[in-house]
């Protein structure tokens, strides 16, 4: 058995709850509204990526310390 690296948690409205889902290298979440997806990935090897992606056109994929620089407004998304 692979060691677990990351757990992941998933809170809804409807007081639907479920936490503690084991992860060994990857995992990812996907909403799909009026058949459309948004999808988060995240992956932990060297170092932790992030991809996050609304529909097939927009998408943003890097390090979870750019994420952190993008959501502070600190670097621009390309």
């Amino acid at each position: 058995m692979s060691e677990i690296r990351m757990t992941g948690e998933m809170r809804t409205d409807f007081d639907c709850e479920i936490s503690g889902v084991p992860a060994g290298r990857w995992a990812e979440a996907v909403f799909t509204i009026d058949k459309e997806e948004v999808v988060i990935e995240v992956s932990v090897e060297k170092e932790v990526i992030v991809a996050i992606m609304a529909g097939e056109e927009a998408a943003w994929k890097g390090t979870l310390a750019g994420l952190k620089q993008l959501l502070k407004g600190e670097i621009r998304a390309r």
